[in-house]
Formats: structure tokens, C-alpha cells, sequence
């Protein structure tokens, strides 16, 4: 942007106008305010062309390495993610580090003959390599968050199911509903419309993924919103 000068036609010295002054520091001024106002909230694609490269299949632990069996399905189609359970214990985690964000999935277990321990799990504010989590469980026993998070520089691990306010989880075979809704170092998790918990937590980005842990488990309806 050019600034204008006005020439003064008794001395021929270049001086502002104390209105153009005025003007420019008004506008000035709204750019500074603006640059700091948030930005509207942005809906993240989680299944883009590339998808493939957008999701990456991650082991654990050393002790828990990938196996050979492709155990996770995409259907970019139908925005649905199954995973057979029968390729060990891992989780697929998406490829963008989120700040703020509303996260909705839908989440339903194949039903199986006889009593079962159906285990599956939803990630957020994650680490790259999972060292750092935080899951909202999906299990017959309740929906509520556990994970392992940073205190004074070490991850350390807690857990809310004693904190969970009801059990909320519908049997295998019907859909289930999670939203999690993270702002800051604070996330909370609904359970089919309901707030089960809320956690502190020492992280303020992360990453979002989805667990293997012995079970087939559809994944259904995912959304991200990025939020200011």
C-alpha cells in the first residue's frame, strides 16, 4: 500500500494532513484488531482424494509392532472407516495436528455370539507416535476418557470412568455417538447427546485416530471442525 503526501503550496514541503493521519491510524488499528480476532470455524476433509496418505496405520510400542494383516478399511464413498480387529492392537491416526476442534463420529461393534469384552477406542490430542494419548473408550461398560498426558514434562496416565456420569453406551450392533469438543487444554466428551466428562489436560493440540483392540468396529459420520 502507497501512503499519500500533500505538498504544501506556500513552502513546497511535503507534510500528512492531520486527517490522513487520523484516517491511516484508524485503519491501521483495525488491521492490528483484526489480525487478532479468530478466525471462523473450518470443516477439516477426512477423506480427500489422497485419503490414503491422509490416514497412517501406527503401532504403539516397540513391544506391539504392525502385523502383516490389513485389519483397517476406507470407504471414501461412504465416509465409513471399519476395522476387522484381527491385526493386533493399533490405531489409525489422522495425518493433520489439530488445535480447537469439534470431532463427531458414530461407532457401532459387530455383534458377536455369546459374552464378549468388545474394547475399541476414539483418539484426540494425541502424539505423533501415541506416546502422549487420550481415548474416549467405547465399551459395553461406558463411554468416558483415559490416556496418558503431560505433567511437568512426562506423560502420566489417568482415568475418568469413576467420573463418568452415566452409562450411556447402547449394546453391540447399534450406533453409538461421540462428540468431543477441545478448546485450550480442555476437551469434553458426550456420549449420544449427553456430557459424560471433562478433562484438563497438559496439551493444547494433538492429533485424532481411531483403535484396533481385538473387535471389528464400524466408524461412521466423522466430522472435524477446526475452531478459533
Amino acid at each position: 500500500m502507497s501512503i499519500w503526501s500533500i505538498r504544501n503550496s506556500a513552502n513546497g514541503k511535503s507534510h500528512l494532513s492531520g486527517q490522513f493521519i487520523s484516517v491511516w491510524c484508524g485503519l491501521l488499528g483495525f488491521v492490528i484488531v483484526a489480525a487478532g480476532l479468530p478466525a471462523f470455524p473450518q470443516t477439516v476433509n477426512l477423506f480427500p482424494k489422497d485419503y490414503e496418505n491422509q490416514w497412517t496405520r501406527t503401532a504403539f510400542t516397540e513391544k506391539e509392532p504392525l502385523t502383516n494383516i490389513p485389519q483397517w478399511h476406507i470407504d471414501q464413498a461412504k465416509r465409513v472407516i471399519i476395522c476387522d480387529g484381527n491385526g493386533g492392537h493399533d490405531w489409525l491416526r489422522f495425518n493433520k495436528e489439530l488445535h480447537n476442534f469439534d470431532f463427531h463420529a458414530k461407532w457401532r461393534f459387530t455383534k458377536v455370539d455369546g459374552p464378549q469384552n468388545y474394547n475399541s477406542g476414539i483418539f484426540f490430542r494425541n502424539s505423533k507416535d501415541g506416546a502422549i494419548w487420550n481415548q474416549a473408550q467405547t465399551t459395553p461398560g461406558g463411554g468416558y476418557v483415559f490416556g496418558a498426558t503431560p505433567v511437568d514434562g512426562k506423560p502420566q496416565p489417568y482415568n475418568l470412568s469413576k467420573e463418568m456420569k452415566e452409562n450411556r453406551i447402547k449394546p453391540a450392533g447399534e450406533w453409538n455417538v461421540y462428540d468431543i469438543h477441545c478448546v485450550g487444554e480442555t476437551c469434553t466428551l458426550a456420549v449420544n447427546g449427553a456430557v459424560v466428562n471433562t478433562v484438563h489436560m497438559g496439551v493444547e493440540k494433538g492429533y485424532i485416530g481411531l483403535e484396533s483392540e481385538g473387535y471389528k468396529i464400524e466408524f461412521a459420520d466423522l466430522k472435524v471442525k477446526e475452531l478459533p
